[in-house]
C-alpha cells in the first residue's frame, strides 16, 4: 500500500466513522470503485486507533467525568453527566451486544458482508429506519436521562454496525432517536457508546497483527500516516456534526445513504467485486 493510498482511505475513515453514513461500507468499496486490491479487514480496523483518537480526545473531559462518577467520584463540571453517576455501567452494558455478535460473525464479517451488494442493501434499509426515527421521535430526553433500556436497546442496535453499510453511528443514532433523544444527545450518547468498542477492535487488530508478524516491512509509514490523518479528520468532524444537528435535521444524510446505495447495487451488476 502507498503513503498516498493509506492517507486517501484514513480521510475516508475518519469522514465516515461519525457521520451516519458507514465508514466500513465506504472502506470497502473503495477500493472495488478505483481498482484497488482490497486493503483487508486488519488495516480497516487499523483506522480505528485513528478514529478511537478522535473520539478520546474530543469527549477526553466527559470520559473523565463518566468515569470518575462510576467509581463514586465527584469530578466534572458538565450538569447532564452529573445527573447521571450509573453513566459508565450502563455503557458498559450497552457494549456488550456488539462484542458478542462482533465474536460470533467475524468470518461472515470478512467474507460475505463485504460484498457490494448487502452493502448496498444495508445503506439503503438503514437510512430509511434512519429517516424515519428523524420524523418520528420525540426529541425530549438529553445525556443524564439514559437509562438500562436505552443503553440496551441502543446497544443492541450497535451489535448491527459489524454489517458494513449499516453504520455504527447511523444506527444507534436512529435507535436513541426512537426513544426519544434529541438529534445531538442521540449522536453524543452514540460517539460515547462507541468508544468502548473501537477501543475493542482496535485491541483486536493489535492481537491480528501480532500473530501475522506485526506490521509488513515497509508498511510502517503508510500505517502511522494513515491513523494521524483519521484522528484528526474525526475530530473535526465530530465537532461538525455535532453543530450540525443542533439546527438541522438528518435528511440529508438519509438521501445520501439511499442513493449511494442505489448506486452501488446497480454497480454490482456491472462489474465484479476486486480480489
Amino acid at each position: 500500500m502507498s503513503l498516498i493510498q493509506a492517507l486517501i482511505l484514513a480521510v475516508v475513515q475518519g469522514l465516515t466513522e461519525f457521520l451516519p453514513i458507514s465508514s466500513s461500507a465506504h472502506l470497502a468499496l473503495a477500493p472495488w470503485l478505483v481498482g484497488w486490491k482490497d486493503q483487508g479487514l486488519v488495516f480497516d480496523i487499523a483506522l480505528h486507533f485513528g478514529t478511537l483518537a478522535a473520539v478520546l480526545v474530543y469527549f477526553f473531559r466527559d470520559w473523565v467525568q463518566i468515569i470518575a462518577q462510576g467509581f463514586g467520584l465527584r469530578l466534572g463540571s458538565n450538569e447532564e453527566l452529573r445527573s447521571n453517576p450509573r453513566l459508565l455501567w450502563l455503557l458498559a452494558a450497552g457494549t456488550v451486544p456488539v462484542a458478542l455478535t462482533g465474536l460470533l460473525l467475524e468470518e461472515y464479517v470478512e467474507t460475505v458482508f463485504r460484498h457490494p451488494v448487502p452493502i448496498g442493501v444495508m445503506l439503503i434499509s438503514v437510512g430509511i429506519l434512519m429517516g424515519i426515527a428523524d420524523r418520528v421521535g420525540k426529541r425530549r430526553k438529553h445525556i443524564g436521562e439514559i437509562g438500562l433500556k436505552d443503553c440496551l436497546v441502543v446497544g443492541a442496535a450497535q451489535a448491527l454496525a459489524v454489517i458494513p453499510g449499516t453504520s455504527r453511528s447511523g444506527i444507534t443514532i436512529t435507535a436513541a432517536l426512537f426513544r426519544e433523544f434529541d438529534r445531538e444527545a442521540a449522536a453524543r450518547f452514540s460517539f460515547l457508546l462507541s468508544t468502548p468498542a473501537i477501543g475493542g477492535a482496535a485491541l483486536l487488530a493489535v492481537h491480528k497483527l501480532l500473530e501475522q508478524g506485526g506490521i509488513p516491512a515497509g508498511m510502517g509509514a503508510p500505517f502511522a500516516a494513515g491513523i494521524l490523518a483519521s484522528a484528526l479528520t474525526g475530530c473535526l468532524v465530530i465537532a461538525f456534526f455535532l453543530r450540525f444537528l443542533r439546527r438541522h435535521s438528518l435528511r440529508f444524510f438519509v438521501y445520501y445513504r439511499v442513493i449511494f446505495g442505489i448506486i452501488i447495487i446497480a454497480l454490482a451488476w456491472f462489474r465484479p467485486p476486486a480480489g
